[in-house]
């Protein structure tokens, strides 16, 4: 036992028993890439770390842990932005970390679905649906790395929600440890199913903190067989919401992706990354990625974006585009889009939100937060990207160069002009990164109390003794 691991010798040994050697680190180097956070940010200090291999030994850990009042952060790729899979500095929390449950466990083509464990890693979800002429839908730059359980208990949404909506819409089914180790199996792959609370919504967005998702099925879908990239300048964001509701009215359902990227975000990105290159001449101060889908093969879809881009052109709303003409160019431009989180956390240290607000609203909340933070913290760089399609906008705030603010102080203040602007707008203050700890102490102040009480509540009757992701989301 070393000073990370201050549970009892008998206890620890009890839980090598049901995970064996392999399953089982109380090192501190071991533990080290298990206790940060993706950003390099939010550190903790576990006792130890368990890695069950199936769903028996994870309710036979969680079992043992509850008996023994010890708390557990559930964890599958730990890419969370707002610490809800990192453990507290106490010393006294167990990392139970999921991806050593990794399997395909069936794939049902008649009925477009797939049952995968919590450990299964996105890029290769994706990959089985490829395999089998299917498509799963959930796309995110971090898809290399974070898990199924992880994007289901942060209800992860990505570059695709606007046409097939967040991770809460690819559920089907679930299958979840709860706190006391009793396993729930609600692993039905029905699109109907009215025999009273729909159970899975609870733990879906939850964050792990009433219990430890354990498989799901998802849904499957036909497999684009024709797909149309651009990234289109466009004079500022005013013009990137008129074109997408032009692209809408063109183009219909087939539009997947609508992203909105700021300059100084490219501008970043070709600082920071290497090989990334500018796709126009000319520098814009606004740029539209944006993607069409169509699941016929013989669809003339990049013909129909070129034609709606034309007429929007004509009508001033787009100024220049690049048209992808194969899949290395389609890769190219949406890279310049997912390695913009890489860049920002190259640049240093920055205040980042997450917030959502009524895709009519954007234009109002951009400016309006460019105007307050400008005049509260002279010299401050924002920095503006995301999905616009479905109002989620990840609005990032860095100090004036060469300053170094005491983020501590800064953080809150900085928080305060933004959420305040997103409330009054009737938005979220977290869209699709959750809560965790890094927003736990701003819900109070933009959720209503009544919700509150309800959550807790809800907490309350699942994990009474509070064990299970203890301080997130809530306080203790």
């Amino acid at each position: 036992m070393n000073d990370r691991a201050p549970l009892p010798a008998t206890l620890v040994e009890r839980l090598r028993a049901i995970v064996g050697d392999r399953g089982l680190l109380t090192e501190a180097p071991d533990l080290e890439p298990y206790a940060v956070d993706w950003r390099g940010q939010i550190r903790g200090r576990p006792a130890l770390l368990v890695r069950p291999a199936s769903t028996q030994e994870t309710a036979d850990v969680v079992a043992l842990l509850a008996g023994a009042g010890v708390g557990i952060v559930p964890q599958a790729g730990n890419t969370s932005l707002c610490g809800a899979s990192v453990p507290d500095a106490s010393g006294t929390q167990v990392i139970l970390n999921v991806s050593r449950m990794n399997r395909v466990r069936a794939v049902d083509l008649q009925n477009n679905t797939v049952t995968v464990e919590a450990g299964c890693v996105l890029a290769e979800l994706q990959r089985v649906a490829a395999d089998n002429d299917r498509f799963f839908p959930l796309s995110l730059g971090a898809e290399g790395s974070c898990e199924v359980g992880g994007n289901i208990s942060t209800n992860a949404g990505g570059t695709q929600v606007l046409r097939y909506g967040n991770m809460r819409e690819q559920v089907l089914g679930l299958e979840v440890v709860l706190p006391d180790g009793r396993v729930w199996d609600g692993l039905r792959g029905l699109r109907k199913d009215n025999t009273g609370y729909d159970l899975k919504h609870l733990f879906i967005g939850a964050e792990g903190t009433l219990g430890i998702v354990t498989a799901a099925v998802l849904k499957l879908y036909p497999r684009p067989r024709a797909i149309a990239t651009a990234l289109v300048a466009v004079p500022d964001p005013a013009a990137a919401v008129d074109l997408l509701g032009r692209l809408r009215a063109a183009c219909g359902e087939r539009v997947t992706g609508f992203e909105l990227i700021a300059r100084v975000c490219l501008d970043l990105v070709f600082r920071h990354i290497a090989d990334r290159r500018d796709p126009f001449a000319t520098p814009y101060p606004w740029y539209a990625l944006v993607e069409l889908f169509d699941s016929s093969a013989e669809s003339s879809l990049a013909q129909l974006l070129e034609d709606a881009l034309g007429e929007a052109a004509e009508a001033g709303v787009v100024t220049d585009a690049v048209i992808a003409s194969n899949e290395s160019q389609r890769l190219a431009l949406w890279e310049l889009r997912e390695n913009a989180s890489d860049a920002q956390k190259a640049e240093g240290v920055s205040v980042k939100h997450d917030v959502s607000v009524p895709v009519s609203r954007i234009v109002e909340f951009i400016g309006e937060a460019d105007r307050a933070l400008g005049a509260a913290f002279p010299g401050i760089r924002t920095v503006a990207f995301g999905h616009v399609g479905d109002g989620n906008l990840h609005y990032n705030a860095f100090p004036p160069p060469g300053e170094a603010p005491d983020f501590g102080q800064w953080t809150p203040q900085v928080n305060r002009v933004v959420y305040g602007i997103v409330q009054r707008l009737g938005g979220s203050i977290s869209a699709e990164h959750g809560i965790g700890t890094l927003k736990r102490d701003e819900l109070p102040h933009y959720k209503a109390a009544l919700e509150l009480d309800l959550m807790r509540a809800i907490k309350g009757v699942l994990d009474p003794r509070g064990i299970m992701n203890p301080g997130k989301v809530l306080r203790p």
